[in-house]
């Protein structure tokens, strides 16, 4: 059962390179596969609940707001983190209302074998994870640009490969693939200037 998700178990929290789809048989050698895409909040039930992006988008934003405000005082400070907070926690929703797993994972799927750096006969669930790896981090890194941070994903990839076999410097373009995806659906987010595909 621990492999398998039902689709309406919203307290699940799936692990970094899990794969968190359950597959229904269709046709012979077809899957429907179907996901935990309605990110439900664990409280109201609502649809639509983003917390991680608006707990990182909160976390970031209420540290600048401190920072500044500490100009006024302590009083400064502490109003600053609040208004930082909320507006970060709005910004980091936004990030992550713009990417749907399950539709990221889908594309790539599709799309991994038309990638120049895709090795014949390297099934998906190799790149799968450096994908994951890739739309999870462009949330997680909000405002900053790939060339920024690369040095940290690398470095913290061996964290998040799960069964992969990949390693860095052939997941490393996968990663960058799917993070300038998810960048390119941000309006004014664009980081063009850094790419090597």
């Amino acid at each position: 059962m621990a492999d398998q998700l039902r689709k309406d178990d919203v307290n699940y929290t799936a692990m970094p390179g899990e794969d968190i789809r359950t597959t229904t048989p269709g046709a012979p050698g077809e899957d429907i596969r179907t996901g935990k895409d309605e990110n439900r909040d664990p409280i109201t039930e609502a649809p639509g609940a983003h917390p991680v992006g608006v707990g990182v988008g909160a976390a970031g934003a209420g540290a600048a707001g401190a920072l500044i405000g500490s100009v006024a005082g302590p009083v400064g400070a502490a109003v600053g983190a609040v208004v930082g907070a909320v507006a970060g926690g709005l910004a980091g929703k936004g990030v992550a209302e713009a990417v749907n797993p399950t539709v990221e994972d889908a594309y790539w799927r599709e799309e991994y074998r038309n990638r120049p750096y895709y090795q014949q006969g390297v099934a998906y669930d190799e790149y799968a994870p450096a994908y994951r790896y890739g739309w999870e981090s462009r949330g997680r890194y909000a405002g900053r640009k790939y060339d920024e941070v690369e040095s940290d994903l690398g470095r913290d990839w061996n964290r998040f490969k799960g069964k992969s076999r990949l390693e860095w410097e052939r997941a490393r373009l996968a990663t960058k693939d799917a993070w300038h995806r998810v960048e390119n659906k941000m309006p004014g987010e664009r980081d063009d200037l850094d790419r090597d595909r």
